[in-house]
């Protein structure tokens, strides 16, 4: 059998070299900076968590001489980075919320700029 006429100009597939980069996996300081980001996450998820548990123990009024109590308060006295104070409210409770709930989000925010900055590396 004879070839079609629109054989001869087809186009020839060229063939694409493969992408020159990495071929033996990430690098020593690929690996340093992705468990640096992981370390770095989890610190900063871990403080915000400790000060909103505070915050929830307080609006729910808490048992005080609870040593799970005592453990986080003492914790969250710490991490509240300052903002403990920052608002006055007339209750408590939602004072304790407003303030360490603000502790909280400034603490994610921490953690996702450092992660990003490690990510860069």
């Amino acid at each position: 059998m004879a070839n079609p006429p629109d054989a001869d100009r087809r186009p020839a597939v060229r063939h694409r070299p493969a992408k020159p980069g990495p071929s033996s996996g990430p690098t020593p300081l690929r690996r340093v900076a992705e468990a640096l980001i992981w370390l770095v996450r989890l610190t900063t998820r871990l403080a915000a968590l400790i000060v909103v548990l505070y915050a929830v123990f307080t609006v729910f009024k808490a048992n005080p001489a609870n040593v799970w109590y005592q453990v986080v308060e003492s914790a969250a006295g710490g991490l509240s980075l300052g903002l403990a104070g920052l608002f006055q409210l007339a209750d408590d409770r939602w004072e304790a919320l407003v303030n360490y709930g603000l502790a909280a989000v400034v603490w994610l925010i921490i953690g996702s700029v450092l992660a990003s900055i490690l990510r860069k590396l």
